[in-house]
């Protein structure tokens, strides 16, 4: 169903309808809405978007109660928070023009716009061409944003000073790491833009470093601890080789640096860190270690050790209270005398499930801890530890 019979009057109604249904009686809710309409293919369509919106929430904020959704534009689509960063990056670098390629939604062309960008968006998909349209509208952009049907690969780019694109990854719903089997392949998109001053393409966060060119800035963002995205920055607006970008909340941090490094190895400390998903993807862990005066107790581990508890958002600081070998009995009768029932159970470096291993500690009892199982040089070891949060962290033990 196209957007302009969902953004008539009856669609609007309907959709609101279905909306407040879903919140009512989620169970009932399609049979419910039946009875507000003899249009059964409108009905659905409400139903499917008033579920869309609900779900697109946590991605767009407020602004999702007026859009209009693909499942899979919803599910490609850049998070409010990560795409008006990368639009204020682009702004800052004086881009007036863009030419958004795989747009979508229109999710990135809606931050760019919001700088005051003007924004060409190019999809393959004529549904979410019009839902793009019709979104720019219902947000009050459709001076600064055109979305039209096209192949990215066929697009003029004369006139643009900047290109971003966001190529499909996934094919019969598996994600694609090799960039060369994006669609459409990266290397094309790179081929077709190369005359535009600035250029960005969103590439999926396993990419391997390998492949990047070696020119590009390679990004990798978390939000609220999950890594969502990675992108590769050329021209002008690259200015690091790797950059670790951590959003907590409405907090930006950022860790660059040339991503080739080694951090000392030594012993445990006292704490340790968990370096975020974004920090590791980036290889700076290194980088990290420096700012934490911190050290790894294995070369090709990600958690460093430190005598000092420092407050950062790039980690997740813990106390270690044990330390012992990795023996699943050892550990249970530690757990019992401690009483501890709440166990977060981590790994790195060690051949363990997680869920097996819980089954096998039978852990019981009203305390909380974590339990990480890791090398230390060449011996598997068990660290329980306390997690800490940022008020505790730099206090005395």
């Amino acid at each position: 169903m196209d957007a302009s019979q969902l953004n008539s009057p009856q669609g609007r109604a309907l959709i609101a309808t279905a909306t407040r249904l879903l919140a009512e009686q989620p169970d009932r809710a399609p049979l419910a809405l039946r009875r507000h309409t003899d249009d059964h293919d409108l009905a659905v369509a409400a139903m499917t978007q008033a579920t869309l919106r609900a779900a697109a929430y946590p991605k767009f904020g407020p602004d999702a109660a007026r859009m209009f959704f693909t499942r899979d534009g919803l599910e490609q689509a850049s998070r409010d928070v990560v795409a008006n960063r990368r639009a204020g990056r682009l702004a800052a670098a004086g881009v007036d023009r863009v030419a958004d390629l795989c747009c979508g939604i229109g999710a990135d062309a809606f931050a760019l716009a919001r700088q005051g960008v003007s924004v060409v968006g190019v999809d393959t998909d004529r549904q979410t061409v019009d839902f793009a349209t019709a979104n720019a509208h219902a947000l009050g952009l459709e001076s600064l944003v055109q979305a039209h049907w096209g192949c990215a690969e066929e697009t003029d780019l004369t006139g643009f000073d900047a290109m971003f694109a966001d190529p499909s990854r996934r094919t019969g719903g598996r994600r694609i790491f090799d960039p060369d089997q994006y669609s459409p392949p990266l290397s094309t998109l790179w081929s077709i833009s190369g005359n535009v001053p600035h250029r960005v393409c969103k590439v999926g966060p396993g990419i391997d470093h390998s492949v990047i060119p070696s020119d590009a800035e390679a990004e990798w963002v978390s939000v609220n601890g999950d890594v969502v995205e990675a992108a590769l920055w050329r021209g002008g607006v690259a200015t690091a080789a790797r950059r670790a970008t951590v959003i907590t909340g409405t907090r930006v941090t950022e860790l660059t640096g040339p991503g080739d490094r080694q951090a000392n190895v030594g012993g445990l400390g006292e704490y340790l860190y968990e370096p975020d998903g974004a920090v590791i993807r980036a290889h700076l862990v290194a980088e990290l270690a420096d700012m934490l005066s911190a050290r790894v107790a294995h070369p090709k581990i990600a958690y460093l050790y430190s005598d000092i508890a420092l407050p950062t958002p790039l980690a997740t600081v813990y106390r270690i209270e044990e330390v012992l070998p990795f023996n699943v009995k050892k550990i249970r009768q530690l757990l019992a005398q401690r009483g501890i029932g709440r166990l977060e159970i981590k790994k790195r470096g060690a051949d363990v499930t997680p869920d097996k291993l819980r089954k096998e500690l039978r852990p019981k009892g009203d305390a909380e801890g974590t339990l990480v199982i890791t090398r230390d040089d060449d011996r598997h070891i068990a660290l329980l530890c306390k997690r800490l949060d940022h008020a505790a962290v730099g206090d005395p033990r």
